[in-house]
């Protein structure tokens, strides 16, 4: 026999913790993990695409450098999209309030929050897509996403100097029973906290093998596994995406352009002093790996060539076409002792997918810029 039910209003659902105390605790997190994304993003870019005045000033050194900051960037990165998940769970019955503006000040209030939310849904969505190589929208990545990087931080330096009355008076775990709050709600408070954080723990961690090698037995849920690829490293654009063939390469030659401008067949580039390096590949898509590299030095070529020990180099690909098929490399990277015109990877000869016959290879370094295929070396 089936209870009987006492009478009363339909039930709806109405969930708890929707307070000022759960969204700032969990946008305590959240803040760190956009703040570490955004400040580990604008050094990449600017790696990517120097300044002039900045260009000669970059360093190469630690070799690793790029490695760990752009990792850094897709980790934070992934992690905040659970916590911004919670984060609009915990506030989302204030954003349809009723009546919708009250005040002009609450209008500029509200589109605040708008543009905050519209723009760290989209920095979120947009970077997962990229490391996955998948790019469903007309317009390019990089300049818009770099962009609207900043708004978000703007829009959050507002949101935050709005709302930072709130904010304080939420901020210590002592502010539960000290504004008054439902004292009942404290243990599913730290039930859903506990929650978030097993939710970001796990998206991290199944993730960021990709670029933590120790931990590439978990990575299940990257978008790419360093462990798999020709000559034991990954391939993002292949030689037929270039539209580079064998063909092409029948009378490869290296130009090195500057004061005393030469020429050298591949043959003679192997009969030059060989170097051998050990050295990451960190791509922009998020993962990297270590590998051994084999060449020669690109500051002997250039000096060469006539090249100080001040020049800079440019850099030509044999690609057809590309954002990254013209390189500038900065004083320091151009005269380390690291960066290499690679001939070799992993003890063979390089395939033609990772550049054959000759790449370059330099330290603390986004691997766009690593370029492939090289036919020209400028003096600059």
């Amino acid at each position: 026999m089936r209870p009987t039910l006492p009478p009363g209003p339909p039930v709806t659902f109405k969930a708890r913790l929707h307070d000022a105390r759960t969204a700032t605790a969990i946008g305590r997190w959240l803040g760190l993990a956009v703040a570490v994304c955004f400040a580990t993003g604008v050094l990449s870019h600017v790696l990517q695409h120097p300044p002039g005045w900045l260009a000669d000033r970059l360093p190469s050194r630690p070799y690793w450098g790029y490695r760990l900051t752009h990792g850094l960037h897709v980790a934070s990165g992934t992690a905040a999209i659970p916590l911004l998940l919670a984060k609009l769970w915990a506030v989302y019955p204030r954003l349809f309030t009723w009546p919708p503006v009250r005040s002009a000040r609450h209008a500029l209030e509200r589109m605040s929050v708008a543009v905050l939310v519209a723009a760290a849904v989209f920095q979120l969505l947009t970077g997962l897509l990229n490391t996955f190589q998948w790019y469903p929208w007309p317009f390019g990545f990089v300049p818009v996403h770099y962009a609207v990087g900043w708004l978000l931080a703007g829009a959050l330096l507002l949101h935050l100097a709005v709302q930072w009355p709130k904010i304080r008076d939420h901020f210590t775990r002592r502010s539960t029973g000290t504004l008054a709050l439902p004292v009942a709600d404290g243990p599913d408070r730290r039930r859903l906290l506990f929650g978030v954080t097993a939710a970001v723990g796990a998206v991290t961690l199944t993730t960021v093998g990709q670029s933590v090698t120790a931990l590439g037995p978990v990575d299940l849920f990257a978008p790419r596994s360093p462990e798999h690829g020709l000559q034991g490293l990954p391939v993002n654009r292949t030689a037929a995406a270039a539209r580079v063939t064998w063909a092409s390469l029948a009378d490869w030659r290296l130009t090195v352009a500057g004061p005393r401008p030469y020429t050298l067949t591949l043959d003679e580039l192997r009969a030059l002093p060989q170097h051998e390096v050990i050295l990451p590949i960190a791509c922009v898509e998020g993962w990297s790996k270590s590998a051994r590299w084999s060449g020669i030095r690109v500051r002997d070529l250039l000096e060469r060539a006539g090249g100080g020990h001040g020049s800079r180099a440019r850099v030509v690909s044999l690609e057809a076409e590309g954002a990254y098929r013209v390189m500038d490399m900065g004083r320091l990277y151009a005269q380390d002792p690291l960066t290499l015109l690679a001939l070799r990877l992993n003890g063979a000869v390089l395939s033609l997918d990772h550049g054959y016959p000759a790449r370059i290879i330099a330290p603390n370094r986004p691997g766009v810029l690593q370029t492939k295929w090289v036919a020209r070396l400028e003096v600059v």
